[in-house]
């Protein structure tokens, strides 16, 4: 077997089609480690021939994790269910399957679909390895819910794009801004990390700057306005819930 596609998965019916149709004919396996979705998402992954198991939620590492250990294939494609694998990455991923390389894995660009266009500039570049050796023992790290893939060995760039449809709307945006918020000021407590206020004060600045002027967000026009914004709200508020967390851990000690 050569490769598997590894995802996971929780009410993603208006994604995961588009994304599994993408790999169609690429994959050998897919595996599918789904957190008791109440929609059509696992009836939609078994019907392209997916391995789907069900799982109580763990956490955004946790959870891939398990994924990971599921696949057999020799390269294994991580993906999540709101992103798509473009004909050129495909292309390439083929011919690495089908050749010889001296690399453990391959680290590939995502592009986001955002407010009805590609951007161009907006969270650019965005470089996520996800296409990895088994045998170099890959597992996924970081923070929740800013998990990263790790691998032993050397590591390469691949030609195309995954595509990242990653918000329904301004409303879904915001929404999911203030949950992974929570959720990354969490795991950074758990980690013993720190906030204050010169982090509320100047990091959101800073984030907006970096996204609209120094990674030319602004050539976007509003989209990339509003991605900037967005990230600048997103690093307050983690910092916010994380100053919290820290004042209360304080008083119980």
């Amino acid at each position: 077997m050569k490769l598997s596609v590894s995802i996971i998965s929780f009410n993603e019916e208006k994604n995961i089609a588009r994304t599994l149709e993408a790999v169609k004919g690429l994959a050998d396996e897919i595996i599918v480690v789904d957190s008791l979705s109440t929609d059509n998402t696992v009836a939609l992954a078994e019907s392209v021939g997916a391995k789907v198991f069900i799982e109580k939620w763990k956490g955004h590492i946790a959870q891939k994790n398990s994924a990971l250990e599921k696949c057999s294939g020799e390269w294994i494609l991580a993906l999540d269910c709101d992103e798509v694998v473009t004909p050129e990455l495909r292309e390439s991923i083929e011919k690495v399957i089908k050749g010889e390389s001296d690399f453990c894995g391959y680290a590939i660009n995502r592009r986001t679909f955002y407010m009805g266009r590609l951007l161009r500039y907006s969270w650019q570049p965005d470089w996520k390895l996800r296409f990895v050796r088994k045998s170099a023992a890959p597992a996924w790290g970081g923070y929740d819910p800013h998990d990263v893939l790790h691998t032993g060995g050397r590591i390469s760039k691949l030609s195309g794009d995954l595509i990242h449809y990653s918000y329904k709307n301004f409303a879904d945006h915001i929404q999911k801004t203030v949950k992974y918020a929570e959720i990354s000021a969490k795991s950074y407590a758990e980690k013993e990390k720190k906030s204050g206020f010169w982090a509320l004060l100047l990091k959101p600045f800073l984030v907006f700057f970096k996204k609209l002027i120094a990674q030319r967000g602004i050539l976007d026009g509003v989209p990339g306005v509003m991605a900037a914004f967005s990230g600048a709200v997103y690093v307050y508020i983690k910092y916010a819930f994380l100053w919290e967390l820290n004042r209360n851990n304080d008083k119980q000690q």
